[in-house]
């Protein structure tokens, strides 16, 4: 969805642009994070913040694909919204609830040789935090 954005947004590609706010829907009609059928997350580690999140899926993800496709007004991200809004740590930044790699000086499969900040429910993580700025000052929610 992310890339057919993009491309549709440099290329002004218009059936890239229609095949992604397709794609959008599939996301927005269940929240960002939220089984149709009885509104209960579709899986626990959706509402947990990581980075990087290579091919993996979490709100923040969701969020900066509507914010990078100017969707976040749409009313169907708000408690997504108000989700990521809830978890901003006393210190004002956003923490990395969980990670989807090791770190490996030497390289094999699901490491990684860069430390992205750690994982820790109380400390703020910088790339975390400075996607969920992005987003919720794009949504309106926070002032730059």
């Amino acid at each position: 969805m992310r890339g057919l954005a993009a491309y549709a947004r440099t290329r002004n590609h218009k059936a890239a642009g229609a095949a992604a706010r397709k794609a959008a829907e599939v996301f927005l009609t269940r929240g960002l994070f939220r089984r149709r059928s009885d509104g209960s997350p579709i899986e626990p580690s959706f509402l947990k913040l990581h980075f990087p999140l290579y091919w993996h899926y979490d709100i923040l993800g969701g969020l900066v694909a509507m914010a990078e496709m100017e969707m976040l007004g749409d009313e169907r991200c708000e408690a997504a919204l108000e989700l990521l809004e809830l978890k901003r740590l006393a210190d004002g930044g956003w923490a990395s609830e969980a990670k989807f790699f090791a770190t490996s000086k030497e390289p094999r499969s699901g490491t990684a040789a860069v430390d992205w900040g750690g994982t820790s429910s109380k400390r703020m993580n910088p790339w975390v935090t400075a996607q969920a700025v992005t987003v919720l000052v794009k949504a309106g929610r926070l002032s730059p």
